[in-house]
């Protein structure tokens, strides 16, 4: 596979190998993996990035080079590297800080063995009882005819350079929608177009979750419901519609908790019907929102589930138990409508302003700078 990053890849890897390079690359699956992972490098900030599965092989071939193993060997000897440092490392990267440990404990491998079946090796051995975790070496030990070529500083080489890209591709994306907010009165449709723009469905999914959010917030906070505990305590209140944490977290399946309802959002691209009741069945069968960043119609959405429901299930009766705990499926063009409602309220600005705060705390944007000053 070729895309545009595959030409750093190969430039890196001649001014290791010079003329083995080419077959380097064609016999090394670690390589070729890289360069399947990186192939939203110079997609932009709107492209899905792959970092939990390329930190998880940088840190631990980074630990192989801190210790030397590439210029004197005995890596069998090494007795691995503690995951408390590793981990702490992980969240040191670019875009790392709030990455967990599934990478290292069994997602990479899971990944790697989908993409290389016949490959003998896995990139992570791990003894859990100790919580030491190793490269698996003979991924880094390439041979062609009698010599045998280490890839080591290559990887890591690899690696920084999507870590820039992909690092410079967000800082325009923070820049562009910084310039918006400045020429709000003058531009408004600008500012629309803009924000339509990341809710396409070839954005990024935790650009997508962060936007869907932003407008459905200030969609929401003009809603308006009564409530109170006894007749004579009815007060009026308006929607508040919350985060529960960053995107892709481990959060048992609520991105965002509506007060003073208490309705749950899950937000979800993918085609598979099984994720869908997976997260109906951990929240207990709990009624759920699901925002799906898809183009396709409402019914035609529901009626996919449905259709995946019966194949699975076949009991009339789970079916319906299960549809019925989808609660409201939200698509690309309820999100659009639901931005007109916001502009109407001129809340395109409070949007904008939300987006650049949600993309700051998602990526760590803010802490990194304010350390560099």
């Amino acid at each position: 596979m070729k895309h545009s990053f595959t030409g750093t890849i190969t430039n890196i890897l001649k001014n290791y190998f010079g003329d083995n390079s080419a077959q380097i690359f064609k016999n090394s699956e670690l390589l070729q993996y890289l360069n399947f992972k990186t192939i939203s490098a110079n997609k932009g900030s709107k492209s899905r990035s792959s970092f939990a599965n390329i930190y998880a092989i940088y840190i631990l071939v980074e630990d192989y080079i801190d210790k030397e193993f590439h210029k004197r060997g005995d890596y069998s000897k090494y007795e691995g590297a503690k995951f408390s440092d590793i981990f702490e490392r992980q969240r040191e990267l670019p875009f790392g800080a709030k990455l967990q440990n599934h990478a290292l404990n069994h997602r990479l491998n899971q990944e790697f063995i989908k993409y290389f079946p016949a490959c003998d090796y896995i990139p992570v051995i791990r003894v859990a009882e100790t919580k030491r975790y190793w490269i698996n070496e003979n991924l880094l030990l390439i041979k062609i005819n009698k010599t045998t070529f280490n890839i080591s500083e290559a990887i890591i080489n690899i690696i920084n350079e999507y870590i820039k890209t992909k690092k410079s591709a967000f800082d325009k994306f923070i820049e562009t929608s910084e310039k918006f907010r400045t020429i709000e009165k003058e531009k408004p449709l600008k500012i629309k177009e803009f924000i339509l723009s990341l809710i396409e469905p070839h954005v990024d999914a935790r650009i997508f979750e962060i936007v869907s959010f932003s407008i459905l917030k200030f969609y929401y906070i003009e809603k308006n419901i009564y409530w109170g505990f006894s007749p004579d305590t009815i007060e009026q209140d308006n929607l508040k519609l919350f985060k529960t944490g960053r995107t892709n977290a481990n959060d048992g399946g609520i991105d965002f908790v509506m007060k003073p309802l208490g309705r749950f959002f899950q937000v979800t691209e993918t085609t598979d019907v099984k994720k869908y009741f997976l997260d109906i069945d951990k929240l207990e069968k709990f009624p759920v929102t699901f925002v799906i960043k898809s183009a396709e119609p409402i019914h035609k959405l529901k009626k996919y589930i449905e259709q995946g429901a019966i194949e699975q299930y076949r009991i009339d009766e789970v079916v319906k138990k299960y549809m019925d705990c989808i609660e409201e499926i939200i698509n690309i063009d309820r999100l659009k409508f639901v931005l007109n409602k916001v502009e109407e309220n001129n809340n395109l600005s409070n949007v904008l302003s939300e987006i650049i705060l949600q993309s700051k705390v998602e990526f760590n944007y803010e802490d990194e700078y304010e350390d560099d000053e």
